[in-house]
């Protein structure tokens, strides 16, 4: 038996309607459902659930570093940016290959966790 795939992440929030709606309304991922009663919310992103919750205790606190794709790096981090999100670095050239640039800007949600925006660019 081998792993087939990731299937969930989890990311510890301390403020859980905040961080849904910075996830559904910056980032533009689709919620799931939120969890009647209970610090739990799960958005879809491209079919890898994202689970924002409240930990029950500190050995269920997470801070995953995500990477996500994007097709316009510099148009989504003006975008982002005007919303008033804290960008660490500007779009920049990470690595080259024979096929595309890998771009990559790091920015940070409301609560600390630093995720980068992530854009391979086609060469001419």
């Amino acid at each position: 038996m081998s792993v087939e795939g990731l299937l969930q992440i989890h990311i510890t929030v301390s403020d859980l309607a905040r961080a849904v709606s910075f996830y559904r309304d910056v980032l533009g991922i689709d919620v799931l459902f939120v969890v009647p009663g209970q610090s739990m919310a799960f958005l879809d992103l491209n079919g890898v659930r994202l689970y924002l919750g409240i930990a029950e205790s500190s050995d269920f606190e997470s801070a995953p570093l995500l990477y996500l794709s994007v097709a316009d790096i510099d148009a989504e981090h003006r975008r982002m940016a005007d919303l008033g999100v804290e960008f660490i670095s500007t779009p920049h050239i990470v690595h080259h290959t024979d096929a595309y640039d890998l771009w990559m800007a790091d920015f940070k949600t409301p609560e600390g966790h630093i995720h980068v925006l992530a854009e391979e660019r086609p060469l001419n």
